[in-house]
């Protein structure tokens, strides 16, 4: 793991027979399945804990899971949009990802197979492969780094939101007429002391929803000079908390325009109107501090699609004096009518006493 960085790390997938266990399940004389390396449930703990989740991609019958949630449920409770089939483990990967919401380059592929390795590193050259035995230095990549309580809870609100995603399947109406009934609220204000760590963490980990890219030790400079202020955004519904899913840094030097060098916000809020919301209410709260434009900074990737889409839909347009090609200054006015939050969302805002004394 050398040189990698573990921030990219959302999710590692892990194969059963051979590397989560040392025989093979459909070779067992009963329906017993082969008993779990004590050492790779504590890898996986131990991920949990730091925030990583986990998951399966295993050659095998699909029975076998079954058998593992009968058998071993203590062992499949750690496991998230798990694939066991015949399918490639490409295939695999790539489910995983979608069934989780983030992207197929945030997996990382343990797997005693050289074989199914390098069918995973030919096919999807953006996932890291490891062997069972690189795990001890999967682990060691995580050390020092700091633990938010968003990353403690991770993998519980990735389980909520299977049970979301279950709801709405079974959901006979529309999928605005869904969301409505999920009674999500969002709440936006000044980022409370403790937030902090979280609104760095979205900077380094999320890329769909990010603006800029940038990076955790700008942002905190950047937070803690003056004129500048950092802006989080909560959200909640019937399921439970989603915790701080959206950071922005505004910079407010120029009272009569407020610039935003970065706007982030969780992948799993994608779809829900939450980046919307967020960045609607930011412009409202902008004009009536007595900004007349408002301004972001973008750094176009291949993976940040969805916030470009949002940006051109926010009306905000490239502006004369953007810096270079690499990074582009996006603008618009503040007079006339805003964009409002999609009506499914409830959204509150903290108090203004910082924007009256800034």
């Amino acid at each position: 793991m050398t040189g990698y960085d573990p921030d990219r790390v959302k999710c590692v997938v892990w194969d059963l027979d051979g590397t989560l266990w040392d025989d093979i399940a459909v070779e067992t004389p009963t329906d017993e399945l082969p008993v779990p390396r004590p050492v790779m449930l504590a890898a996986i703990d131990a991920l949990a804990a730091r925030g990583v989740l986990s998951s399966i991609a295993s050659r095998s019958a699909p029975t076998v899971l079954d058998r593992l949630a009968a058998g071993r449920p203590e062992v499949r409770e750690r496991f998230l949009a798990p694939q066991v089939s015949w399918q490639d483990k490409s295939e695999s990967l790539r489910r995983i990802a979608k069934d989780l919401g983030i992207a197929v380059e945030a997996l990382v592929l343990v797997d005693d197979s050289p074989y199914e390795r390098a069918e995973v590193e030919a096919l999807l050259p953006g996932v890291r492969t490891l062997a069972p035995e690189d795990v001890p230095a999967l682990l060691a990549a995580f050390e020092g780094r700091e633990v938010t309580p968003e990353s403690r809870e991770r993998v519980r609100r990735y389980r909520t939101e299977e049970t979301r995603r279950a709801e709405g399947e079974r959901f006979s109406g529309s999928r605005e007429e869904f969301l409505r009934w999920c009674d999500m609220r969002l709440t936006i204000g000044a980022a409370a002391p403790d937030e902090i760590p979280r609104a760095l963490e979205l900077a380094a980990r999320t890329h769909r929803l990010n603006s800029s890219g940038l990076s955790p030790d700008r942002l905190r400079e950047l937070a803690a000079s003056e004129g500048h202020a950092l802006y989080t955004a909560r959200m909640a519904d019937r399921f439970g908390s989603y915790g701080v899913i959206g950071a922005a840094l505004v910079d407010r030097t120029d009272p009569a325009a407020w610039s935003v060098p970065l706007l982030a916000l969780s992948c799993r809020v994608a779809g829900r109107g939450a980046a919307a919301a967020f960045l609607f209410r930011l412009m409202r709260r902008a004009r009536e501090a007595g900004a007349g434009t408002f301004r972001v900074t973008l750094r176009p990737t291949d993976a940040n699609l969805e916030m470009r889409i949002l940006l051109r839909q926010a009306g905000l347009r490239r502006a004369d004096d953007t810096p270079g090609p690499e990074t582009a200054v996006l603008v618009r006015s503040l007079h006339g009518d805003l964009p409002e939050p999609p009506p499914y969302l409830h959204v509150t805002e903290q108090d203004h006493r910082e924007d009256a004394e800034a």
